[in-house]
């Protein structure tokens, strides 16, 4: 299927956020409540519609643990946009500044970046509020929303959000190619291109 553009987002956070059900439930509109912890890097795509343009988002999702940052790093490149995810219930929070420090270092300066406090159902667990998480994005200039992967709260919006957000972006003339891909019925260009292919390794490996 054609698109105007293509995005590639990158999935980022500590293991056992639920980056892997985030995505999951966006991209197949189901939830799994048992989860093998990602190996390396998956991959999942869909199209959205933002101002009437058909816009293709390919998004990567990470392994959380340490010692497949490095794998992680090489993915930055080439991102228009990031889901920076915690778990409300849990002490991830604490790591957000090491992770933003890495995208910061790793990714083009105009990634846009949706800090997600995921797991919003789980609220008699709550160990970060709402407000904690609003003013951390506020701090860092990231764009903010609490969403649940089992309920689907939100999730349609984080993704949606994040694109509208890089849609600005080419629109007002910020971003260059970087991370984007110009399809049919886009602006033509050296970055042009339809298809969705990538020559990146990663995909399932459970």
């Amino acid at each position: 299927m054609s698109y105007a553009y293509l995005f590639k987002y990158i999935i980022i956070g500590d293991t056992g956020v639920g980056k892997s059900c985030l995505l999951l439930q966006f991209t197949d509109k189901r939830f799994q409540p048992v989860h093998d912890l990602t190996i390396g890097v998956e991959f999942g795509a869909r199209m959205i519609t933002i101002d009437n343009k058909p816009i293709k988002l390919q998004i990567w999702d990470t392994a959380g643990q340490e010692s497949f940052r490095s794998i992680t790093r090489s993915y930055y490149r080439g991102a228009a946009g990031a889901l920076l995810v915690y778990d409300i219930t849990r002490e991830t929070f604490n790591h957000l500044a090491s992770w933003l420090e890495d995208a910061r270092q790793h990714a083009n300066a105009n990634m846009t970046i949706m800090l997600i406090g995921n797991k919003c159902d789980l609220a008699h667990r709550r160990a970060v509020s709402t407000e904690e998480g609003e003013q951390f994005a506020k701090e860092h200039g990231l764009i903010f929303m609490e969403a649940s992967a089992k309920t689907a709260q939100n999730v349609e919006e984080a993704f949606i959000n994040t694109a509208g957000t890089i849609y600005k972006k080419i629109q007002d003339g910020v971003f260059d190619s970087y991370g984007i891909k110009v399809g049919y019925g886009g602006i033509p260009g050296p970055s042009g291109g339809r298809d969705g292919s990538t020559s990146q390794g990663g995909g399932c490996c459970n």
